[in-house]
């Protein structure tokens, strides 16, 4: 798929799940100002921002699109200060956290197993869980929608881990099954896809 915008996407910075190493992909759960970012984690989101602002990145025209958990929204929060953007963040739930099913509440050591089966199946769903290929349907989706509404413009896309992982399969046209093979994502790192 030929771009007619600029993407660059942003993990959200350390968050109070993160420290807790507990596995929060709920909606309802997710929202809660419990589950937002650490202190740590908005000095890391500030200073990865303002980093790619300097590289002259992202801009004050950049536009901001956001999962609307609560460690995402403060990330958003953040990245609109430093860049001094005027235009409203925009929360859409294709960009929340991947549903991990029976292992939401539990020890992110749970993680690993879900990537393990990703590789064998992108499309396995045990315990529930949200398969990477629904994730990457969802993303396609989401930016197939920008593609139709922008021209021309930076878009920067905060979310969670996995979904950016999955997302960036589907702008380097690799299968979902793929996504743990691409860089890592670190807390807070702003990305721009080529």
């Amino acid at each position: 798929m030929k771009l007619k915008n600029t993407y660059f996407l942003l993990r959200h910075g350390e968050s109070r799940p993160n420290m807790r190493g507990v596995i929060v992909s709920g909606l309802r759960d997710g929202k809660k100002w419990r589950n937002t970012l650490t202190k740590h984690g908005r000095d890391q989101v500030a200073a990865s921002v303002r980093e790619a602002k300097e590289a002259g990145m992202l801009d004050a025209t950049t536009v901001i699109y956001s999962s609307p958990f609560s460690r995402c929204a403060r990330t958003a929060a953040i990245a609109r200060r430093v860049l001094g953007a005027k235009g409203r963040i925009v929360f859409d739930d294709r960009l929340r956290e991947r549903w991990f099913g029976d292992w939401e509440g539990t020890s992110s050591a749970n993680y690993t197993k879900v990537w393990d089966a990703d590789m064998h199946d992108p499309r396995h769903g045990i315990a529930n869980v949200e398969s990477a290929a629904a994730v990457r349907e969802r993303a396609r989706g989401f930016v197939e929608d920008l593609e139709g509404r922008y021209e021309g413009r930076n878009i920067l896309l905060v979310s969670h881990g996995d979904i950016l992982q999955i997302m960036q399969t589907f702008f380097e046209e690799r299968p979902a099954s793929e996504h743990r093979m691409l860089a890592h994502l670190r807390v807070a790192e702003v990305r721009k896809i080529d």
